[in-house]
């Protein structure tokens, strides 16, 4: 019986993968160019049309994600079972996974509540005018700081995979053991 689990750590990297960058770009290119649309009052529609675009592609990245770090886990139990560390870096990836999960739901909040008021004048997607309301300028600036928690958590959940990767091989086989045994 094969012990690759190249189906599921595919599922578990391209929906991390897919997760990062779309959260990523949305921040940094969507936001950005919504900023330089001429009409300060077709900012925010602009902004929201993508990001509505988007939110179906990034729920299937992070069910993708979901099923495949479920099915590296019971494909690593009696590994898990045996590797405190390896137990321990799942252990925070879940609890990253959650509040990635967390952030990027209260986002989708926040982007609701600014679509519903796309008409309103704004500097850009989390920048408000001087005569945006307050319930906007609320969320905008509440969408300013948590636009970057999800790409700034997906970073570290990537990180930590790689890591995970590397606690998978065997101890004979790692570069640190080569050196420290001559």
């Amino acid at each position: 019986m094969s012990s690759r689990n190249t189906l599921v750590r595919s599922l578990h990297d391209v929906g991390l993968a897919t997760w990062f960058g779309g959260s990523l770009m949305g921040a940094v290119g969507l936001n950005g160019a919504a900023a330089s649309v001429r009409s300060a009052r077709e900012r925010l529609t602009v902004s929201s049309v993508g990001w509505k675009r988007w939110a179906p592609v990034q729920w299937v990245a992070i069910a993708a994600h979901g099923v495949g770090g479920v099915g590296l886990i019971v494909g690593n139990a009696g590994r898990l079972a045996t590797q405190p560390e390896g137990r321990v870096n799942t252990g925070v990836k879940l609890g990253l996974t959650l509040v990635a999960v967390g952030a990027t739901v209260y986002s989708g909040v926040l982007g609701m509540k600014m679509a519903a008021r796309a008409e309103e004048a704004v500097e850009g997607t989390t920048e408000p005018a001087d005569e945006t309301s307050d319930e906007l300028a609320s969320a905008q600036t509440q969408q300013r700081v948590l636009q970057w928690v999800t790409p700034a958590v997906t970073l570290i959940l990537i990180v930590l995979g790689a890591q995970q990767g590397e606690q998978q091989r065997p101890v004979h086989d790692t570069w640190l053991r080569r050196i420290t045994h001559r």
